[in-house]
C-alpha cells in the first residue's frame, strides 16, 4: 500500500487530531504512519494538551527516516521544539505533497502558546504543498482581520506571499452565510468553495479535510481537484458524525 504520514496530537475523545488522519487515510486506501506531536485531556483546568518529551518525539520521528513515504500532513505542534524538529524531518522528505493543518484554536477554545507558534509555522510556508488554517488561525498567521468573503481572499494572497504554494482559508458558516465557504488561491487561481451546511456535529472536520487533501494529493489529484474532493469526503462524514466526532463514525457506515 502506498504510505502516507500524520504528524499530529492526539484528541481525548477520538473525534479530531491523530484519529482523524489515520481513519481518513484508510478510508482513502492509504496506509497511514503516526508520529505523536502531544496527548491531551479534559481536566478541571479545562482542555489541556501536554507535549511530547522532544527526545520522544525526535525519536519517533528518527523511527520513520527509512520509511517511503508518499505525502506527510501536520497537525497540532504544541510548543517550538516540536515544531522545529517536524520541519527538519519535512525538509528531508524531498519531493512529497506536505498539507499544513497549522492548529492554534480549536474548538475547545484552546490556543496552543500562539505567540511563540506563530514564527515556527510561518517557517513552513515554502515548503508545504498546501496551507489550511481556519479563520482565526488565518488572522494569527498574517495579522489581519477576517470579517467578510473579501478579507478572506486577501489573506490567502498573504499567506501565498508568504512562501505558501497554495492555501485554503477554511471559513466554514463563521462568516454567517448559508452555506459552507472557504478559499482556495495558488498564486493563479482564486476561488470560492461553498458546499451545504449541516447541523450535525463537526469535531474533527478540519483535521479530516487537511488529511483527506493529503490523502489526495497522493493519490495523485492536482491541488484544487483535491481539495473539491476531501470538501465533499467531509461533508458526508459530518452527515454521519456521533456524539465524538466525525470521520469514525462515517468510515463505521461506509463499512
Amino acid at each position: 500500500m502506498t504510505n502516507i504520514l500524520a504528524i499530529s496530537g492526539n484528541d481525548i475523545y477520538s473525534g479530531g487530531g491523530l484519529y482523524a488522519d489515520l481513519t481518513t487515510y484508510t478510508l482513502n486506501g492509504l496506509r497511514g504512519f503516526l508520529a505523536v506531536t502531544c496527548l491531551t485531556a479534559m481536566t478541571n483546568n479545562g482542555f489541556q494538551v501536554f507535549a511530547t518529551d522532544p527526545k520522544v518525539f525526535q525519536a519517533q520521528l528518527n523511527s520513520l527516516q527509512k520509511v517511503d513515504f508518499a505525502g506527510i500532513k501536520l497537525g497540532l505542534l504544541p510548543n517550538a521544539e516540536i515544531a522545529e524538529a517536524a520541519l527538519s524531518f519535512v525538509r528531508s522528505q524531498v519531493g512529497l505533497p506536505i498539507v499544513l493543518d497549522p492548529v492554534l484554536v480549536c474548538k475547545e477554545k484552546h490556543d496552543v502558546a500562539v505567540s511563540a507558534l506563530r514564527d515556527e509555522l510561518l517557517k513552513f510556508l515554502p515548503d508545504v504543498s498546501i496551507v489550511t488554517p481556519n479563520l482565526a488561525e488565518a488572522e494569527i498567521l498574517t495579522g489581519l482581520s477576517i470579517k467578510e468573503l473579501e478579507d478572506m481572499k486577501v489573506a490567502a494572497k498573504k499567506l501565498y506571499a508568504l512562501g505558501a504554494k497554495a492555501v485554503v482559508i477554511k471559513g466554514g458558516n463563521r462568516l454567517g452565510a448559508d452555506c459552507a465557504l472557504d478559499i482556495f488561491y495558488d498564486g493563479e487561481r482564486l476561488e470560492v468553495l461553498s458546499g451545504p451546511l449541516s447541523e450535525k456535529n463537526n469535531v474533527g472536520a478540519g483535521c479530516t479535510f487537511a488529511s483527506g487533501i493529503a490523502s489526495q494529493l497522493v493519490l495523485e489529484k492536482e491541488p484544487l481537484e483535491a481539495v473539491k474532493t476531501a470538501k465533499s469526503f467531509v461533508y458526508q462524514a459530518i452527515l454521519h458524525s456521533d456524539d465524538y466526532g466525525v470521520v469514525q463514525a462515517y468510515g463505521k457506515q461506509k463499512d
